[in-house]
């Protein structure tokens, strides 16, 4: 389908399949020899993920209670729900990181497997097992505290960052932070030690933002953003706005907007958000206030998830909920209508669907 048809010209016609959801995509490769070569196609994969950055979703795990399983929904904005699957790990996960349209996972019953899948092309790449984790031990459990996925659209690369405490058998960790890297080009782990005595809290260690080359991370006191800058391994800190860090009793949150980093401080009465508008020099703006009133009685439990400049994504224990900037209107996206075991906003992640392929 083309100019030459006198129906629609290319241009228009790659404008319209950069708007359908990955699956629809897929499906419509059978159609003509133009639309079976647009998953390889370089100017049409950068034309369908910067269509994508504009229209964040939520993806939420939601688990029931009564038949002990869990199953995986991805939410956007135009209140579209769809339901899928990680079956095709062949393997029970937990999701510990999501990343312009990547997950990372690691296996539930095999400690130290992960994986990095894009759950809408059903692609994934199990990760080599590192040398170094027998030797490591990260605290507590075997798990690595922090784990971070950072996908290069542009680069079409990605890096899997695991950290954690080290401790000798039967001892407290000791303070050195072990930072293990995978690089996809290399297909290798690499290895880095640091000292941090930085404590994190269960959102603040999956709350983990990639902008500029590096990943973020919101520390549990609120007190600063701990950074890995990925093209050089050096571990740095981030201040946030003076007003953030005196104010009492509130709570506060670390996005992305628009391949900014982004705060959200959330009060009783008013939900304020800072966007850092000059990464090397740390220069954070309020971009938006908004009062509280009108959703009062779920503010003690809401969670800012995902935004854009245009929107906001936030989940309590069974809603999920979007706010529009520019309209100042809250509209209910999702709600739990069985006994689910655990709040949303405990299993909610950024996601956006975008083409890559992790192999």
């Amino acid at each position: 389908m083309n100019s030459r048809d006198g129906i629609f010209p290319d241009e228009v016609v790659l404008q319209i399949l950069a708007r359908l959801p990955v699956k629809s995509l897929f499906k419509a490769k059978t159609v003509c020899k133009l639309w079976y070569r647009l998953s390889s196609d370089k100017y049409f994969i950068q034309l369908y993920n910067d269509v994508a950055a504009k229209n964040p979703t939520v993806l939420v795990e939601i688990s029931d209670s009564s038949e002990s399983k869990s199953s995986l929904i991805c939410i956007d904005n135009l209140k579209a729900v769809s339901e899928f699957s990680l079956d095709f790990l062949k393997d029970r996960v937990k999701i510990r990181a999501s990343c312009n349209g990547l997950l990372c996972c690691s296996s539930i019953p095999d400690k130290g497997v992960y994986y990095v899948c894009n759950p809408m092309t059903r692609e994934f790449k199990l990760l080599p097992r590192s040398r170094e984790r027998h030797v490591t031990r990260f605290y507590p459990d075997g798990e690595a505290t922090l784990v971070g996925l950072a996908c290069n659209l542009s680069m079409q690369k990605f890096n899997v960052v695991l950290a954690g405490y080290h401790r000798t058998f039967g001892h407290r960790p000791d303070g050195t932070f072990i930072c293990l890297v995978f690089d996809s080009d290399s297909n290798k782990w690499r290895k880095f030690v640091s000292f941090q005595d930085d404590q994190f809290t269960h959102m603040n260690r999956n709350q983990v933002v990639f902008v500029s080359g590096a990943l973020h991370w919101l520390t549990g006191s609120s007190s600063f953003i701990l950074a890995l800058d990925l093209n050089c391994d050096v571990w740095r800190k981030i201040s946030l706005p003076d007003e953030v860090c005196c104010a009492a009793g509130n709570r506060v949150y670390l996005l992305e907007s628009d391949g900014c980093l982004s705060i959200i401080q959330i009060s009783e009465a008013l939900m304020k958000t800072w966007v850092m508008k000059g990464y090397e020099t740390e220069q954070w703006h309020v971009v938006d206030m908004v009062s509280l009133r009108c959703i009062r009685g779920m503010v003690p439990g809401i969670f800012p998830i995902s935004q854009t400049g245009e929107c906001v994504f936030l989940a309590t224990h069974k809603q999920v909920l979007v706010y529009h900037r520019k309209s100042r209107v809250w509209k209910e996206m999702y709600s739990v209508k069985n006994s689910s075991t655990l709040p949303l906003w405990f299993s909610a992640h950024s996601f956006r669907s975008t083409i890559f392929s992790c192999n």
